[in-house]
């Protein structure tokens, strides 16, 4: 029985070499996957996810207005064989009728997908997406980081700008490393201590 999976972690946690992997393995046994990612999340150029370490493959971009399921139907008509997975990138930018879709899929044509994102913002609240998922996924996995200053797990995400952490401001702003750490909890709220 398939399932919607939601693979949440802090940033620099290899969310997206894990969906370039997963596609990998995939094709490799000859099956179809369809990789998606949201349209909020601009660094790279064009339709693709790119991992931080140079890797990427093409991608649907999914914005707000996207009917996930009729997207699907229409990728899966062009490919022309059975789709055996759908991959997502940045699912935290998910609207929660992204979410309903998806989980409409996995429900009614038996495919697998796997999502993958942030759960929690640098102020440390859900993302609409994150919080869906929270609630419609089958299966919640954790994947683990560690802390830019220590070597404690990160399960937050530090902004930072002219080198001080920033705890206010709008919830999306879309950067990597020149912007977010991954942090543990103690240096969230003190980014200044040495362990």
């Amino acid at each position: 029985m398939a399932q919607l999976f939601f693979r949440y972690g802090a940033m620099n946690s290899g969310k997206t070499i894990e969906i370039i992997k997963v596609a990998h393995n995939y094709e490799e046994q000859g099956k179809s996957v369809i990789i998606m990612t949201s349209a909020v999340d601009t660094r790279s150029e064009g339709d693709i996810v790119e991992s931080r370490i140079g890797l990427k493959r093409p991608a649907i971009s999914i914005k707000e207005d996207t009917n996930i399921h009729n997207l699907f139907l229409a990728n899966a008509e062009v490919i022309g064989k059975k789709i055996s997975c759908i991959l997502v990138d940045e699912a935290q930018f998910l609207k929660r009728h992204h979410v309903v879709e998806l989980a409409k899929i996995v429900d009614k044509y038996n495919i697998p997908v796997m999502t993958f994102g942030l759960k929690n913002d640098f102020q440390n609240h859900l993302f609409e997406g994150s919080e869906a998922l929270l609630l419609y996924a089958d299966k919640i996995e954790e994947m683990k980081t560690i802390c830019w200053f220590c070597e404690s797990k990160a399960i937050m995400n530090l902004r930072f700008h002219d080198g001080k952490p920033i705890y206010e401001g709008d919830q999306v702003q879309v950067g990597g490393n020149e912007s977010y750490y991954p942090v543990c909890r103690k240096h969230y709220n003190h980014p200044d201590i040495k362990k």
